[in-house]
């Protein structure tokens, strides 16, 4: 059984949250009114997942992800971010939270960012490697468009980062996360050519033209080109998609507070938040991102 502890001052939004969660046979929730409360009851028996608000009295969000980073780096915690509260996400992202998930759309994303989070938590938590020993990496990978094939990648890649002792436990979710993106970007936007404002005005209709056009000609013979390069210095993903493409430069900023609530940023803040680089080619139907290792120091 999995435990998910929900942090949030507000009784409503701890009912929507926990009742999203409980409703998944293999999860159990726990609740806690604070940062503070949250904090003790990690110290007395740890999560496995942690969803928690931003804006709490005693210790809030920001400061929940810092202590929960430093101390107990295997436990993956997603924000609940509420309009107001942009800035302070950004910065949570970046001290170590593995994703987030806008209060607005919490029926329609809290499950599905919980069990992506979950899923690789897990992965890099009970698998062992034989490949104790590699240092360096590459190959290429030519997938279709069904999202399991393209977990399962992610998984993989996240498993051989663990192989090589690559990152630390929290960098390796989050650049996990960040592939996981790229990846559905191409799948969804790229060859199957589903628009994000779609996702915008109706969240269902969005993933239905997804798995029609998965059947479809010519969406379903496009496939998704993966290069990874791993190293004892960093990694390289280079995702390029058979779709049209787009204009890059049009891309909206992700991290300004008006788009902060759309879910179609929500994606390409992840992955600028989580990787040291990102950048397209001319026709946008390709991305490389780049994280360094940071330099151990004896």
């Amino acid at each position: 059984m999995v435990n998910i502890l929900v942090v949030d001052d507000s009784a409503v939004d701890r009912k929507i949250a926990g009742g999203l969660i409980a409703k998944h046979e293999d999860w159990s929730v726990s609740f806690a009114e604070d940062g503070r409360q949250a904090l003790e009851m990690i110290n007395a028996s740890p999560p496995d997942v942690i969803v928690t608000d931003l804006q709490m009295p005693e210790v809030n969000g920001l400061e929940l992800v810092r202590e929960v980073n430093q101390e107990f780096p295997l436990i993956p915690v997603i924000l609940m971010t509420a309009q107001g509260s942009e800035a302070i996400a950004v910065e949570a992202l970046q001290l170590g939270a593995s994703s987030y998930v806008p209060k607005s759309l919490l029926p329609q994303m809290l499950v599905d960012t919980v069990r992506q989070v979950i899923s690789l938590a897990s992965e890099r938590r009970t698998k062992k490697s034989l490949m104790t020993r590699m240092t360096r990496m590459d190959c290429q990978f030519i997938l279709n468009n069904d999202p399991a094939v393209l977990t399962s990648l992610v998984s993989h890649i996240s498993n051989t980062l663990n192989h090589l002792n690559l990152f630390t436990e929290s960098d390796r979710l989050r650049v996990g996360v960040a592939l996981e993106e790229a990846l559905l970007n191409a799948s969804y936007h790229g060859n199957l050519e589903v628009s994000s404002e779609l996702r915008e005005n109706d969240h269902a209709l969005y993933y239905n033209t997804a798995r029609e056009r998965a059947q479809t000609a010519p969406y379903q013979d496009r496939s998704i080109y993966v290069d990874v390069s791993l190293s004892t210095l960093g990694l390289k993903y280079t995702i390029r998609d058979e779709g049209p493409g787009f204009d890059p430069s049009k891309l909206p900023d992700p991290t300004d507070p008006a788009n902060l609530e759309r879910p179609c940023g929500r994606g390409l803040l992840l992955m600028r938040t989580f990787m040291d680089e990102i950048c397209y080619n001319d026709k946008g139907n390709q991305v490389t991102m780049t994280k360094s290792c940071k330099p151990k120091i004896d």
